[in-house]
């Protein structure tokens, strides 16, 4: 008598199942200014830090995406920029079995959330070469950041889901 050792549940429905993974992650453009040049040394500065931030995703295959992360952040005495940085962190995921509203919320959240660590990393890192104080950025939370946009009607959740969203 030959016994099945197929395990139960491992027919068409394990490839029909959503499936994601991180194909590659890499830094796609830095840029670090310091306007001031070395006058910002030698004087007493009050800063103050503003952030912005841009994701766009880009459909490379049938469940290839790049989503890229943009990060800008300017320390300002006034009127005076200190400096600024401006990283541009990407990364390639595999998407499968996931389309819509829930495609859309997984390159939205899921995928900047997988990114921003990176980004983080390489804005302190470069900060602290330009001769200043590290900057350890907050967490980001991408999940409200998606829910206002969506509550905006800034995102698109059809097959065009993957286009562009500013937050």
């Amino acid at each position: 008598m030959t016994e099945d050792k197929t395990p139960a549940g491992s027919g068409d429905e394990q490839t029909s199942a959503p499936q994601f993974a991180v194909q590659r992650i890499y830094l796609k453009d830095l840029s670090f200014e310091t306007p001031m040049g070395p006058t910002v040394f030698q004087k007493k500065v009050k800063p103050e830090l503003n952030q912005d931030i841009a994701l766009s995703t880009t459909k490379l295959s049938d469940d290839h995406y790049e989503v890229e992360l943009t990060l800008t952040v300017t320390v300002a005495d006034g009127e005076d920029t200190i400096y600024l940085a401006e990283v541009h962190q990407a990364g390639i995921f595999m998407v499968k079995g996931v389309e819509g509203p829930e495609l859309a919320k997984l390159l939205n959240t899921l995928c900047p959330t997988t990114l921003f660590p990176y980004v983080r990393e390489v804005i302190d890192s470069v900060v602290i070469k330009g001769n200043f104080p590290a900057l350890m950025l907050p967490p980001i939370n991408f999940d409200a950041l998606f829910d206002q946009a969506m509550a905006k009607g800034e995102v698109k959740t059809g097959q065009q889901a993957s286009e562009k969203v500013t937050h």
